[in-house]
């Protein structure tokens, strides 16, 4: 059997196909993003334009806002971000893990700063911080015995190509409570490129919790279908609870509008 031209040229496409996120994926995201209350109570508004998965090396890849212990996250994680479509992620950009206490949390004050990284680099999809400014190096969550189920979102901005650090950020500093929201606007970051959290509970509560929705993503993706989208994920936004093909961000080559392209060139010539 030989294969055409065609062929060559469709699998020489494949590493691209599948480093794609989907419109699926996105509203996923920021469904759950919404589930949890992170937007709007904490974050006005959320449009992420790329995922952003965690992999920690004891228990993978992790689901979106997905139950664990702070000893199976007590090691910095391996950061994937898959953008939209056919965009790529240049430049240079802020990478920060904040805790949001519990759900209904007041956290007007400040959130915990529990990793602070200025001038990482995304290295096809992963997240490089090896040339990057370290201000508060990955500190593994550590809720209060019984205070509940905290919510720990990792966020990836833009930063300005001009960028200066804000006053009393320029140096190493360990965990500690800021506004972060005011570190961003002053530190001028751009978009909120991608973002993610899992949970992290101690003991069992003894507060009184606030009860939250949740996400049925069959939902998202028959409504995307309906406008004439993909309704392929890749998982990176998909419920902890449910089963996940592609758990580390690959698109399902069957049904890819890129592939079906790919596939309907391909020649086999039989001899």
């Amino acid at each position: 059997m030989i294969f055409s031209l065609p062929l060559a040229a469709g699998l020489a496409l494949l590493p691209f196909i599948s480093a794609q996120a989907t419109d699926v994926d996105i509203k996923t995201i920021e469904a759950y993003f919404q589930a949890a209350r992170i937007v709007p109570d904490y974050f006005k508004d959320f449009s992420p334009d790329a995922t952003l998965t965690l992999n920690y090396g004891g228990i993978g890849t992790l689901k979106t806002g997905q139950k664990v212990t702070k000893e199976q996250v007590n090691s910095a994680p391996t950061v994937t971000v898959t953008p939209e479509g056919t965009d790529k992620l240049g430049g240079l950009y802020t990478l920060a893990m904040i805790d949001l206490d519990i759900v209904g949390a007041d956290v007007s004050a400040g959130v915990t700063r529990h990793w602070l990284v200025n001038g990482v680099k995304v290295d096809g999809t992963t997240v490089n911080n090896a040339t990057a400014t370290a201000i508060t190096p990955y500190a593994g969550p550590w809720p209060a015995a019984g205070s509940g189920p905290h919510r720990y979102v990792v966020v990836l901005y833009e930063q300005p190509t001009e960028f200066t650090a804000p006053e009393g950020f320029t140096g190493t500093l360990p965990v500690g409570v800021y506004d972060f929201k005011d570190y961003a606007e002053k530190a001028k970051l751009g978009n909120l490129v991608a973002a993610n959290f899992i949970e992290v509970e101690e003991g069992t509560a003894t507060v009184s919790l606030v009860s939250t929705s949740t996400v049925n993503t069959a939902t998202i993706t028959a409504s995307t279908t309906k406008a004439g989208t993909s309704t392929t994920s890749s998982g990176a936004g998909a419920s902890p609870t449910a089963a996940s093909n592609n758990q580390n961000g690959a698109i399902s080559l069957a049904f890819s509008p890129i592939a079906a392209v790919v596939l309907a060139g391909l020649t086999f010539i039989t001899l």
